[in-house]
């Protein structure tokens, strides 16, 4: 676990406009990821981004350390000043690192606690690692247990799990009760766990709706799924009073808003309520503002789910002793697996320890025994190494499990236990 690192910025710690900096679009991922290896001089890397969060995980072929300053720079471009690379981003290492991998995994450490869609997510960016060549076998482990861990996680929870994007259809659902315009369709503005999650639970109830996407093929597909319609996002820009929607749920990949100031001013006369999920923003959010546009951003609705946030906590209760109960048994599989070698060295040394004082004992003290007992003699010697070494290994492998690296490291530079056939030291 010691390898293993975390550098990210969330809800918990910063606005939406704080972690939208540290965002790139899904365009342009594989070469962030490409920079971010560069800039960790080779390590395992995975870069991971949602609607509240960037979080860069991983591997280094020593003990992970403190990397915020590197990632900075990767992520933004430029170098950071006056600390506040320490300042905005959070650091995780080790088995900290980890834990924490495993509560994003599992939900546990998202706005609306217990939501299922960052599991998507992390599954996503894992394969966008996978195919930029960036992740090697150790990041791929932990992923892997992290991947476990949530599916477990999900079955242990018997209520619908929650999410930001139930949020956003409650607001939508209160704006339009009672409105002249209720039966005008929601446009769903880009294709992604958020947008289709809305769409499904609108669409339940009976909501028209309209999906507008960069691709047309795509979004007719969840067009088909939802009852819909779909629309290009070039066509929406270019007449978006066309499509008469009384509301716009935004959740795009673009690194640019999408309704800019020209798509905002078209729509200036109807002044849709607009939801915008984007990281970065999808609206332009001074043009809203300027043409008095009521516009719901991501920060408004984690302040939302923090009103329920324990509630949540302790119905997820059994999911957070699963997490505790997992990590336990990584920590013991990785330490092991980390020092798996150096003990295998070290019950060598005491079996060519052993046999080489036997072979010393047969030939000058013993050496009136026949083929028989001079087999006995070595097979006991044998049997008396392993049980020798039984008693380091074991200590060791349970301190590996609670100790730094160096102190594991130190054991084996002192042991000195090498040593010539012929029984003398190495020293």
């Amino acid at each position: 676990m010691h390898r293993i690192g975390i550098v990210g910025v969330s809800y918990r710690h910063a606005t939406a406009g704080q972690v939208a900096q540290f965002s790139v679009s899904r365009d342009a991922v594989a070469h962030r990821l490409a920079v971010l290896h560069e800039a960790l001089k080779g390590a395992e890397v995975l870069y991971l981004t949602t609607c509240n969060r960037v979080e860069v995980i991983y591997a280094t072929a020593a003990p992970a350390a403190d990397r915020r300053a590197e990632i900075f720079q990767a992520l933004t471009g430029r170098a950071p000043v006056n600390g506040e690379a320490t300042s905005t981003l959070r650091c995780w290492t080790g088995e900290a690192a980890v834990e924490h991998l495993l509560l994003v995994a599992c939900g546990m450490d998202s706005a609306q606690a217990g939501e299922q869609d960052v599991y998507v997510q992390l599954r996503a960016a894992w394969q966008a690692a996978r195919e930029a060549q960036v992740v090697g076998p150790l990041l791929d482990r932990v992923l892997s247990e992290a991947m476990n861990m949530a599916r477990h996680a999900h079955r242990l929870v018997t209520h619908d799990a929650p999410s930001l994007a139930d949020l956003a259809v409650g607001r939508v659902v209160d704006y339009l009760h009672g409105r002249a315009g209720a039966a005008a369709p929601v446009g769903l503005v880009g294709v992604s766990p958020m947008t289709r999650r809305c769409g499904l639970r609108l669409r339940d109830r009976g909501i028209a709706l309209t999906v507008i996407n960069r691709t047309l093929d795509t979004a007719q597909d969840l067009a088909v799924e939802l009852g819909g319609t779909a629309v290009s996002l070039a066509a929406f820009q270019q007449d978006p009073a066309a499509q008469g929607c009384s509301v716009l749920v935004c959740a795009s990949g673009a690194a640019d808003p999408v309704l800019d100031r020209g798509v905002l001013t078209k729509l200036a006369h109807s002044k849709p309520l607009l939801m915008d999920f984007g990281l970065p923003p999808n609206v332009d959010v001074d043009a809203a503002r300027v043409l008095d546009f009521t516009r719901v951003g991501m920060d408004e609705l984690v302040q939302t789910a923090r009103d329920t946030r324990v509630e949540h906590l302790l119905r997820l209760a059994p999911v957070r002793a699963a997490i505790d109960s997992h990590l336990a048994r990584l920590r013991s599989e990785l330490a092991a697996r980390a020092i798996g070698p150096q003990l295998a060295r070290l019950r060598d040394d005491f079996e060519r320890i052993t046999a080489g004082e036997v072979e010393r004992l047969l030939r000058e003290v013993l050496s009136d025994l026949d083929e028989t007992q001079r087999n006995q003699l070595s097979g006991w010697g044998r049997t008396l190494a392993h049980r020798l070494a039984h008693l380091p290994l074991s200590g060791m492998r349970a301190a590996a499990e609670h100790a730094a690296p160096e102190v594991t490291e130190a054991f084996f530079a002192g042991a000195r236990l090498s040593r010539r056939a012929d029984g003398g030291t190495n020293e």
